[in-house]
């Protein structure tokens, strides 16, 4: 094994020279509490920074076990350590001079959800800690300074990893931290990690805990529920804080926090209304982004919802292959099978449809829509309408027509935001109205109404009290993938990702914009790696589609990151779920 000393006699030795001469650094050096990496080398000075790793044993690490005991714990760790390494590491970058990206010091940047990145990852037997970042190997035009290099390795380096990847040093850190109420105080590093972890372990406990009570989200008293701005996810300052209505509130004795309460969103349809810009959608945006943890300080760490719930809308334009979307449309005036139904280019009743059946065959037990995002005319056709255009003319089984059996049959609940349309009140077995950001349940007040203005009787409203609905058949989903003996000869085509909206697999665009639960562009990144696994690995003209999605799912939970990368894991993957996964494949317009 080479030391920092090689490393050290090697940059002086080829300091001056051409930029080429700094791919003989590739390779492993041992340094005081840590072995770092040099994975890749850039090109020059202009092209993507070079590829750096950082090992620090667990003996070296020391962080106790009780903080990375469940995987919960393990991930809220990871992600802490890295927020605290990119912290530290800015304030580095680009102090070492030259020309280009000379002097880069980076690494992921985490937002306000806690993903299982591959920047940072920490074995959960030994407890050692892998940090992936970038360095821009400084030079002069295309002539090496390695002295500036020596710089980054030896002085800077070094500081950034005792610091933030070792407990002994976390002990010795004082953070400050603010309250509730605006107070600030401060608090030892140690601490922050303790309260990390137990918060992770209480996130988990309210998820874990959903189907006990028969809920499928929870929100609770307190929460801060609006963002700072449409392109920032922090919270809002000076924002009204959540409040339960009293006929809704639950309560949970968390193993760490102790009693907490809030607002339980029962299993089946739930109504949200309201004035336009009173918080409708704002507690729907909360609870799409409640099937991942949330850090502290973000207004929304008790936001839970059930881990597989899936928002759904229109897509028009979208691809889609050999879906059966024959539950909501059928008959078509071309004769076209929507059994096995394909588009290039679905309107958006028949891409609205396919989202709803897709989402089912990937085992959501959630459906998330709101009207603003939804076709007109899936969700619902008024009385007139039906009077005017019979229903044998009609191919399309309104949403609101299945929306109980999806329940029944499926065990599928739906949360739905309606700002213009009473016909769901119907339907519904809870209604929430939100009020200037304050929710009210007004169950009883809808159903009476609707009752008054459509001549029905109240106890027959809602899924539990209608009459039997039409049985429905088998959730299913045959579509098989054939293998690509293109794609295997050559392996290395090019995959790239345009932030969070889509993937390209060379000039092959799969557009991912409305798949609204990525939250970040790593998640893409991850995507594409798993496509590409799939490609050469998974899809062998046998395997269904979700027999491919429970594979991968199989390999990641058994071998992490490692197992979908073929040689060198990147730094920049975060962990997708299997419904975003299953989303980008359909969406996979040459798969």
């Amino acid at each position: 094994m080479k030391t920092s000393e090689d490393l050290r006699e090697l940059l002086n030795r080829i300091d001056h020279k051409g930029y080429p001469a700094y791919k003989d650094t590739k390779g492993a050096y041992t340094f005081d509490g840590y072995l770092m990496s040099i994975d890749h080398v850039q090109g020059d000075p202009f092209a993507a920074p070079s590829k750096v790793s950082v090992k620090v044993s667990g003996k070296e690490a020391a962080f106790p076990k009780e903080l990375y005991d469940m995987p919960c714990k393990r991930i809220a760790l990871q992600d802490q350590l890295l927020r605290a390494f990119a912290k530290i590491v800015r304030d580095y970058s680009f102090k070492a001079k030259g020309s280009g990206k000379s002097g880069l010091l980076s690494v992921t940047v985490p937002g306000q959800e806690v993903l299982e990145r591959s920047g940072c990852q920490l074995d959960a037997e030994t407890g050692g800690i892998i940090l992936k970042m970038e360095v821009g190997f400084p030079a002069n035009g295309r002539t090496i300074n390695s002295r500036e290099l020596i710089k980054i390795f030896f002085d800077f380096l070094p500081k950034c990893v005792k610091d933030t990847l070792t407990y002994n040093s976390w002990k010795k850190r004082n953070i400050k931290i603010i309250s509730k109420d605006g107070a600030s105080k401060v608090i030892t590093g140690d601490v922050k990690l303790d309260r990390t972890a137990k918060l992770s372990e209480d996130q988990q406990y309210i998820r874990d805990k959903l189907k006990e009570k028969g809920l499928v989200a929870f929100v609770a008293d307190g929460a801060v529920l609006p963002r700072e701005s449409g392109v920032s996810s922090r919270p809002m300052k000076g924002a009204i804080r959540f409040a339960s209505p009293e006929s809704m509130k639950v309560s949970f004795d968390l193993p760490n926090k102790g009693n907490i309460t809030g607002m339980g969103i029962p299993e089946g349809i739930t109504l949200i209304v309201g004035g336009g810009y009173h918080g409708k959608s704002t507690l729907l945006k909360a609870l799409e982004l409640g099937v991942y943890n949330h850090i502290s300080g973000d207004g929304r760490e008790y936001v839970i919802t059930e881990p597989s719930a899936m928002k759904l809308r229109a897509e028009d334009g979208r691809s889609i292959k050999e879906v059966d979307i024959s539950l909501f449309i059928k008959d078509l005036p071309n004769g076209k099978d929507t059994a096995e139904f394909s588009t290039e280019d679905a309107s958006g009743s028949t891409s609205q449809a396919a989202n709803v059946m897709e989402a089912a065959s990937m085992g959501s037990k959630v459906f998330l829509i709101d009207e603003d995002t939804s076709a007109t005319n899936f969700m619902i056709r008024d009385e007139l309408m039906q009077q005017v255009v019979v229903k044998d003319m009609e191919p399309i089984t309104p949403y609101i027509d299945r929306i109980t059996s999806l329940y029944r049959q499926w065990g599928i609940s739906t949360i739905l935001v309606a700002g213009s349309s009473g016909s769901y009140f119907t339907k519904a077995d809870n209604v929430i109205q939100m009020n200037r950001y304050v929710p009210y349940e007004i169950t009883k007040e809808a159903r009476e109404k609707a009752a008054a203005f459509y001549g029905q009787s109240v106890d027959k409203m809602g899924s539990k009290g209608e009459a039997a609905a039409e049985e429905l058949p088998e959730v299913r989903s045959s579509r098989v993938i054939k293998a690509d003996a293109a794609f295997a000869k050559n392996p290395k085509n090019k995959l790239k990702t345009m932030g969070r909206d889509s993937i390209s697999i060379n000039r092959d665009v799969i557009d991912l914009r409305y798949v609204e639960q990525l939250v970040d562009s790593e998640q893409l990144n991850a995507l594409g790696q798993l496509l590409k696994y799939a490609k050469l690995h998974v899809f062998d003209g046998r395997r269904t589609l979700i027999e491919a999605v429970d594979m991968l799912e199989k390999c990641i939970l058994e071998k992490g990151f490692d197992g979908i990368c073929d040689g060198m894991v990147p730094g920049n993957l975060a962990l997708p779920r299997r419904q975003e996964i299953a989303a980008a494949f359909y969406r996979y317009r040459e798969l």
